[in-house]
């Protein structure tokens, strides 16, 4: 599903023009009435924009004050309050953008974490009925009315099945869909009418978040990918997880479909629940070390890791393992990119500034090449604060917002997967900073990284790559000949000719072809007057008669072409 693919003119765009009237006006309420009409073509009919006590812009211009990040993000946060869950959800993607935006902006997005609203139990029993095509009372003993959580896309409730075991149940939005679609076109439209208006604006690349965020959206809409994730995820943690630390709860498969999940409920205490969590922290500090260096093996070697690991996504379970649930939100990389990320680890460490540029070239987008020697010393600048600190003093969170921000200095931008992979690093070690831990992931990456490299190269990794070139280069080798033959029956049928034409070049010429000359007579004489010398009888006295007369005539013929090579040659 493309949410954004036909954007660039509101009047194709737009499905629903009330919904539209409905989200420029509320947007002109708060403040960017100048940014939505400042592009000709975005006039939407029967459209009054209320006046507002006072423009964006004009705050923006109170230098001195407050940051102009600060009153966008205040702007901002109000017009997504009132426009429900399509921009709640898109500002709580930017609350975790710290890359791109100030401190001051990301804690106003973050104020929406908590401002989305639930829906009534009757909707969401319906929605369960239709997909699973029963009563409720023939699915679960029981369902708790009031939600355990609400999100944005989905409304979470706890519920036990007939069998007895305690699930939760998490329901999509009814009508959702439909909704973040038409929302998403507007909201690209209005972000991209802002660029267009605010150099400031531009610089942060709203419209590329929208598009990236609308491509992984379409999955997080999808249930039954969520709970393939999940069954994905614990296969590859069963292969690394040798302690077994770690526990996926259970998909009920049978009871899973596109708007409604079923899940073993996890009894234990979440990573969030500092008051209840303390007790017990001496064990998680332990077991989440070490299970955290499981999941950046995983992670490097398979490719396949969960990206939105928040302490509300981790449990201590009453067993003593750590459970782990919300399988919506998943990264993945290539293989390539895989070695991309390693040799970008290794270049950090190493403080091989060059490389890492060079690496971040390989991946980064970008409309215009930059100049790669002030991006350089840009990105030494930015790293010198923690040139001679040790790895485990180098805090992992604040090299990454330095280079990003330094990249997109530059007008350099990372793609979704690969601000997913930072950004589940940079979460992980908040989660560790909040359980009072000193998570050390350069140390990690650093003690492991020449295993890393190595099982990333090893023997059959380069025999998949030798065989899949081979792949393709056995069939251009075979159907090459054909062509070539083609090829010259078509040059012969129509009496092509090549005409050469050389200018400034005879002089040159000229000497090349007497150097030939004179090497080719050489070799001849030399041949003669060896074999003169070795016709010679090898016990003959040097008597000047005892030489045979064919010696001296192979002798003689070779000095004169020798002679006749150097009258040829005139080097001037």
């Amino acid at each position: 599903m493309d949410l954004v693919k036909t954007s660039r003119n509101i009047t194709k765009t737009i499905k629903n023009v009330n919904r539209s009237r409905e989200i420029i006006a509320v947007f002109a309420r708060h403040g960017f009435e100048e940014f939505v009409v400042a592009t000709p073509g975005s006039k939407i009919p029967k459209l009054v924009f209320p006046k507002t006590r006072k423009r964006i812009q004009e705050e923006l211009e109170r230098e001195g004050q407050y940051s102009w990040q600060q009153a966008l993000g205040y702007r901002l946060r109000k017009a997504f309050e009132e426009l429900g869950p399509a921009f709640i959800k898109f500002g709580q993607l930017l609350s975790s953008r710290e890359d791109l935006f100030d401190e001051v902006f990301i804690d106003e997005m973050k104020k929406l974490r908590d401002k989305v609203k639930g829906i009534p139990f009757s909707k969401s029993k319906e929605v369960i009925e239709e997909a699973l095509g029963k009563d409720v009372s023939d699915l679960f003993e029981y369902i708790d009315e009031d939600p355990i959580g609400t999100a944005s896309i989905g409304v979470v409730y706890s519920g036990r099945l007939l069998t007895g075991e305690p699930v939760v149940i998490k329901v999509r939005r009814p009508n959702i869909e439909k909704m973040i679609e038409v929302d998403f076109s507007i909201l690209l439209f209005l972000a991209r009418q802002a660029e267009r208006s605010s150099k400031e604006i531009k610089g942060l690349g709203l419209s590329r978040i929208i598009k990236d965020f609308s491509s992984s959206l379409s999955s997080e809409l999808n249930f039954n990918t969520e709970a393939l994730n999940c069954k994905r995820f614990k296969e590859n943690l069963s292969v690394r997880d040798e302690e077994n630390i770690f526990y996926v709860p259970k998909i009920y498969s049978e009871l899973t479909r596109e708007n409604v999940l079923v899940m073993e409920k996890l009894d234990g205490i979440p990573f969030s629940d500092k008051e209840k969590i303390g007790p017990v922290l001496d064990s998680v500090h332990q077991k989440l070390e070490t299970g955290l260096v499981y999941f950046l093996k995983s992670f490097l070697q398979d490719g396949f890791f969960h990206a939105d690991l928040h302490g509300g996504n981790f449990f201590y379970l009453k067993n003593g393992k750590i459970g782990i649930i919300d399988y919506g939100l998943m990264g993945s990389l290539s293989r390539r990119s895989r070695k991309n990320f390693i040799a970008i680890v290794y270049a950090l460490l190493t403080f091989n500034y060059e490389n890492l540029v060079y690496e971040f070239l390989d991946v980064a987008e970008y409309e215009k090449s930059p100049d790669v020697d002030v991006l350089i010393s840009d990105v030494k600048e930015c790293l010198s604060p923690f040139v001679g600190l040790t790895v485990k003093q180098t805090n992992f969170s604040e090299v990454f917002k330095k280079i990003v921000s330094t990249l997109t200095r530059h007008e350099l931008f990372l793609p979704r997967d690969w601000f997913i992979v930072f950004r589940s690093l940079m979460t992980l070690d908040g989660v560790g900073k909040s359980l009072n831990m000193d998570i050390d992931i350069f140390g990690m990456l650093n003690a492991d990284i020449k295993d890393i490299i190595g099982s990333t190269y090893d023997k059959n990794d380069v025999l998949e790559e030798l065989v899949w070139a081979s792949r393709d280069v056995l069939p251009i080798i075979r159907i090459a000949p054909r062509y070539l033959k083609w090829w010259l029956k078509d040059f012969s049928r129509k009496n092509y000719q090549f005409h050469i034409k050389n200018h400034g070049y005879e002089r040159h010429l000229k000497k090349i072809s007497r150097s030939i000359n004179f090497g080719s007579y050489s070799i001849f004489a030399s041949i003669l007057i060896l074999s003169g010398s070795l016709l010679v009888p090898k016990g003959a006295k040097m008597d000047f008669f005892e030489i045979p007369n064919i010696s001296f005539a192979f002798w003689t013929i070779g000095f004169l072409l020798f002679y006749r090579g150097i009258g040829q040659t005139k080097f001037k």
